[in-house]
């Protein structure tokens, strides 16, 4: 049987317990004060400057160039009608076709036109054999007024019958001639190279009763023209520009222009300038100009709406960015510049034409700046930045 424990022992042991409680409580405030004195003790420590990809701008020749809209235009285009009066006999070719100078389109019934011809000829003959008569008697008569034999005044009969007889031969080899072209137009022929439209009347048709009947049109495509226009102030810069190399206006009209149509990437057709406008039309402030192109594969149809670029003068060390470096705001483009401290600057710059992946910096640019190709985002105005160069590869202009 075990003893119970005396009230002194226990109390005793209630002491110890809460001596013990005391030193924890004791260690855990120690603990807590000395992590908080280590916290005040740190220092903040700013993050590295953002690493940005930078590179040289790409110098190369380049060719400032002077773009429009502008359309195209048949360098001939001719309404086929029927010149004289008869029933349409046969139609020649098929519509739309390719037809050479010369070819046979259309017959208006030739038989009638042919006597008239005929006719004519005839009449001619006998105009020639009543000259040859009154010659003959006039020199008959001028011998025997010599001779005395027959009066002055038959001699003046003779010459007046013989002139009216070279005034008839006149008059009928007129109407011979007459009836020989309007037989030719009993045909009526391509007046050169072209394609011809769908005919507009048909076999059998009564044509040029009243005025000429159309019968068709025929357009030559090749060479074919594009007409666009220029504004003021170009005009006044090519002006510029021409006559500091020396230019004449004959040298003008050899300055190449290239072509493409809407659907098109670049300008595959190639041309010359053919014409410029004298005056300038006042009321758009535009030189009309139009230039001439091959077209033998008839790619370009009269009445097609082209992108127009003609060469106005080259850069010999044209400065080229990425397209990507570019930014813009409310006061236009700039790019974003690394100076020698590794500081970004924005710089306000003027842009030219994209060739490529790569844009024209016409001003604002210096050939040994440090252009931020990426990381945009992380670059900001002022701030300082890890730089990385990065080449530019020269890439080939856009399609020509």
């Amino acid at each position: 049987m075990k003893a119970s424990r005396s009230p002194a022992r226990l109390r005793l042991c209630g002491t110890a317990a809460q001596r013990g409680a005391n030193i924890c409580r004791a260690g855990f405030a120690v603990a807590a004060m000395t992590i908080v004195s280590g916290c005040e003790q740190n220092t903040f420590v700013p993050p590295p400057p953002a690493k940005v990809e930078v590179a040289v701008p790409v110098q190369r020749p380049f060719t400032r160039y002077l773009e429009a809209t502008g359309n195209t235009a048949a360098i001939k285009n001719v309404d086929l009608v029927a010149r004289v009066q008869g029933f349409l006999q046969s139609i020649n070719y098929k519509d739309g076709a390719f037809v050479k100078e010369g070819t046979s389109l259309f017959t208006i019934e030739p038989d009638t036109y042919k006597l008239k011809l005929e006719q004519a000829q005839a009449a001619e003959s006998g105009a020639q054999a009543s000259l040859r008569q009154a010659e003959a008697d006039f020199k008959r008569q001028q011998e025997l007024v010599q001779r005395q034999a027959v009066s002055q005044a038959t001699l003046d009969t003779s010459t007046s019958n013989r002139d009216n007889a070279q005034a008839n031969l006149l008059q009928a080899q007129v109407n011979t001639k007459i009836a020989a072209v309007n037989y030719g137009y009993t045909n009526v022929a391509a007046p050169f190279d072209g394609v011809v439209s769908a005919h507009l009347v048909s076999v059998g048709e009564l044509v040029g009763a009243s005025s000429p009947t159309q019968l068709a049109t025929i357009v030559a495509l090749d060479p074919i023209y594009v007409n666009f226009n220029v504004n003021e102030q170009d005009v006044l810069r090519i002006r510029e520009e021409a006559r500091r190399r020396g230019m004449t206006p004959d040298d003008l009209r050899q300055i190449p222009i290239e072509v493409g149509l809407q659907t098109e990437t670049g300008f595959p057709h190639k041309g010359k300038l053919d014409y410029v406008a004298t005056t300038l039309n006042q009321s758009t402030g535009t030189l009309p100009v139009r230039g001439v192109l091959p077209n033998s594969d008839r790619a370009l149809l009269p009445g097609f709406f082209v992108r127009v670029r003609v060469p106005v003068d080259q850069v010999q060390n044209a400065l080229f960015v990425p397209d990507v470096a570019l930014g813009s705001d409310q006061s236009g483009r700039y790019l974003l510049i690394v100076n020698g401290e590794n500081v970004v600057e924005q710089r306000k710059v003027r842009v030219g034409p994209l060739e490529g992946e790569l844009r024209v910096i016409e001003e604002g640019l210096k050939a040994d700046d440090r252009v931020i190709s990426a990381g945009l985002l992380r670059a900001i105005p002022g701030q300082k930045v890890d730089p990385q160069l990065k080449k530019v590869e020269a890439q080939p202009a856009a399609a020509k």
